[in-house]
């Protein structure tokens, strides 16, 4: 495994790389949920991680407490970073966990820096920051803190139930900052959640998440994501999760058309194969021109949730204000870079 590769910049050797194999710990846990998962613990270097300058995204940066996810995605576009650790995209994404145990104090740290200009920062668009190993590390509690403390700007993406735990948390940093949360629920088949997304909470228990932060007072939107051609776009099914997902009472709702990036691609073609073998070719088809459904296919899943938000009283996610940061502290802590990492668009 090559820890030391992750470096900063590969041509300037092992002091920047981002943890050495010297502050691995590798466990495991013989309880039913852990069973099967190995945890590599490690001490990062850096936890605050700049988005691509190309990326669609509304924001530049990105906390990212764990590597690889126990939610198991078969679509999951974020298994090709597990190459770079020479771990497995397949099952070794699922089941090989990366945890950064000093991401907490880390951040903290670096968000005290005069470098650091209180940006939006984004997590969840990797891997899940609530997926079922922070229920064991509880970093989220201590990152939450940070952010709120320092009045920085953040938002939370996840398919997790987790985050309820820290709603009060969530409530203080929205008194003091711009705090955007967002449940993901691309459908609501129970048939295609058991097995195109196995480890992760039902659809009808995330959108219980949004009920209960809407209930809250804080007010969760949803990323229809993935939309899944040919399994999960029929304008009944469509219907359905729109529906859904304006019962609970979601602010938003913004689709995403499935995308299928190196390391996920071949995952997800190989159960497709196994699954659903005469869709094989139409797929093929359909991604022949690369990682992204065609831009007609696109627009018309687009239009036709946006119509049914519409119908159900509810409509797309829009930009979110970014809120400045206060004066910082008069020490200085260094703000270090991970390498570039994939976005979710």
């Amino acid at each position: 495994m090559r820890w030391d590769n992750l470096a900063e910049d590969p041509g300037t050797g092992g002091d920047s790389a981002l943890f050495g194999t010297s502050a691995v710990t590798t466990r495991t846990f013989d309880t039913p949920e852990f069973r099967g998962i190995t945890f590599h613990e490690v001490r990062a270097r850096s936890i605050l991680n700049r988005v691509p300058g190309a990326s669609r995204m509304p924001f530049e940066w990105t906390v990212n407490p764990y590597r690889g996810c126990t939610h198991a995605c078969v679509y999951c576009f974020a298994r090709r970073t597990h190459s770079y650790l020479d771990l497995d995209t397949g099952l070794g994404f699922d089941s090989q966990i990366v945890v950064k145990v000093n991401a907490p104090e880390l951040l903290r740290r670096q968000l005290a820096s005069r470098r650091w200009q209180g940006a939006h920062v984004a997590m969840g668009t990797n891997v899940d920051c609530y997926q079922r190993a922070e229920g064991r590390y509880r970093l989220m509690p201590g990152i939450l803190q940070a952010l709120r403390d320092h009045a920085n700007p953040f938002s939370v993406l996840t398919k997790g139930t987790l985050i309820l735990r820290d709603l009060d948390l969530l409530r203080q940093a929205a008194d003091v900052t711009e705090v955007g949360i967002s449940v993901s629920v691309g459908f609501t088949d129970p048939e295609l959640w058991r097995t195109v997304e196995p480890g992760t909470p039902s659809p009808e228990r995330r959108l219980g998440v949004v009920r209960a932060l809407t209930d809250a007072g804080i007010g969760c939107g949803v990323l229809m994501a993935p939309v899944i051609p040919f399994l999960g776009d029929r304008p009944e099914q469509l219907r359905a999760t729109v529906r859904a997902i304006a019962a609970a009472g979601a602010t938003s709702v913004t689709p995403l058309v499935l995308h299928l990036r190196p390391g996920a691609r071949e995952w997800f073609m190989s159960w497709l194969r196994a699954h659903h073998p005469h869709l094989v070719e139409r797929y093929e088809r359909m991604y022949a021109e690369g990682a992204y459904a065609p831009k007609w296919y696109q627009r018309r899943i687009t239009r036709q949730v946006h119509e049914l938000a519409a119908e159900y009283g509810i409509g797309p996610a829009s930009p979110r204000s970014r809120r400045a940061l206060p004066e910082p502290a008069a020490q200085e802590a260094p703000v270090t870079l991970e390498p570039t990492q994939l976005t979710l668009l």
